[in-house]
């Protein structure tokens, strides 16, 4: 989640504070786990939910794996399940029910929503030329926020959203451009394919969203401009066991940056040597990235109550460097942000309201140094995926370079 969360007014707090909850129970039957969600953890119930406020919702579905899309929401994917059964989207039910937008933010939840960064700094796009950052004045664009994405395609498996949208930047600077936006639910064979495992033993669900922005402008976006990013962004359903997993490489700098909202408290996040593990309870608000000199193109999450291990892939090529910076500052190294980011909510103070029961995971591409008609693309790709923890660790060990069994005891302890 961006910065923003640790000053949002104590208003849109309690709006938000009554978000979709809920605990599962699982017990394995051999290789495979079956779950049984809380009426807020199933995916039935998210569907009649959402169809009740949004009719025009969109459902992906190939054989046992959903995907619900919503574009009043720019295309935003809201959950998806991999038996129909256990949904894992966090969706917030109180403020879609009220039917009333907030302040400075409206988080309606889901697993895949679009934005755009940089959020603070001399080239902001979440602040007016000239404003003090503050709370007062960050204010999220409509068209990323409230505003819907039109829906030009689908088919049984994909859907395509586009928008076309003007927005100036603290210096500036008038960015015209084209959003566009297709969201695929992926078949196992490609889900084999990306993973490089048989899947014929789990329960799984893919999701890939495919992002561009077009320079529709007569004005070329460079360092003196400023540069927007894709910046994708996903909650997930928190738990008391849930652990979120990033991997990283060797590389100059540190490996995690933690400096988001005050350094983590260690019992939160451990950094290894070739991973971090850090909590995903939602019961403090806490925030760490990556940098491209130190990130992989994966990351994920993993909850030991249901057996339910998630991974995120992103487009990623360690020779791009520029990536957006999104302090809430004059920034001296506006180009130096992190490609990727995890989130977990919590209360503002003890004994306060907070957004809801999730955590994020995040990615972003670099900064779009585009010439007029040019386009900048981003791809980010979810699984979440049930079996024996034996085969999700074989999974773990490979993609996030963390063996499962490491997090027992470590953090929620």
């Amino acid at each position: 989640m961006c910065k923003i969360i640790v000053f949002v007014c104590i208003g849109l707090m309690m709006a938000c504070s009554g978000k979709k909850t809920g605990t599962n129970e699982s017990e394995s039957t051999n290789s495979r786990v079956e779950t049984q969600p809380s009426d807020r953890n199933s995916y039935t119930t998210d569907k009649q939910f959402l169809l009740k406020y949004h009719p025009d919702l969109v459902e992906l579905k190939d054989g046992d794996a959903y995907v619900l899309i919503c574009p009043a929401y720019q295309g935003r994917v809201m959950t998806s399940s991999a038996d129909g059964k256990l949904s894992y989207g966090w969706i917030n039910y109180n403020l879609i029910e009220s039917g009333k937008l907030l302040p400075h933010m409206n988080a309606f939840g889901g697993e895949d929503r679009f934005w755009l960064g940089p959020e603070g700094g001399q080239y902001a796009l979440f602040f007016k030329k000239g404003a003090p950052f503050n709370a007062d004045n960050w204010q999220t664009p409509a068209a990323i926020d409230s505003e819907p994405f039109t829906l030009t395609g689908n088919t049984s498996t994909s859907a395509t959203f586009v928008r076309s949208v003007s927005l100036t930047n603290y210096a500036g600077t008038r960015f015209d451009l084209k959003i566009e936006r297709t969201i695929r639910l992926l078949t196992k064979a490609e889900i084999n394919a990306k993973l490089a495992i048989g899947t014929d033993s789990l329960k799984i669900v893919g999701i890939q969203s495919e992002n561009s922005i077009v320079n529709q402008g007569k004005q070329a976006w460079n360092l003196q401009t400023g540069m927007p990013s894709i910046w994708i962004l996903g909650m997930m359903n928190a738990s008391p066991k849930a652990t979120i997993i990033v991997p990283y490489r060797q590389g100059t700098g540190q490996p995690v940056n933690d400096s988001y909202f005050g350094k983590v408290p260690a019992n939160r996040l451990r950094i290894g040597k070739t991973s971090a593990l850090f909590t995903a309870d939602a019961q403090y608000r806490s925030k760490i990235g990556v940098s491209p000199s130190r990130a992989t193109n994966w990351l994920g999450s993993y909850d030991s109550e249901t057996r339910t291990l998630t991974l995120v892939t992103y487009d990623f090529d360690q020779k791009d460097q520029q990536y957006v910076n999104s302090a809430w500052e004059q920034q001296k190294e506006p180009y130096a942000g992190d490609v990727i980011n995890a989130y977990n909510d919590g209360p503002m103070k003890p004994g306060q309201p907070q957004m809801g029961k999730f955590y994020e995971l995040e990615s972003s591409s670099p900064a779009a140094h585009l010439l007029p008609g040019a386009k900048q693309q981003h791809q980010h790709t979810t699984f979440h995926v049930q079996g024996s923890e034996q085969k999700l660790n074989k999974i773990a060990r490979r993609l996030l370079l963390t063996d499962l069994a490491s997090i027992t005891n470590l953090i929620h302890d």
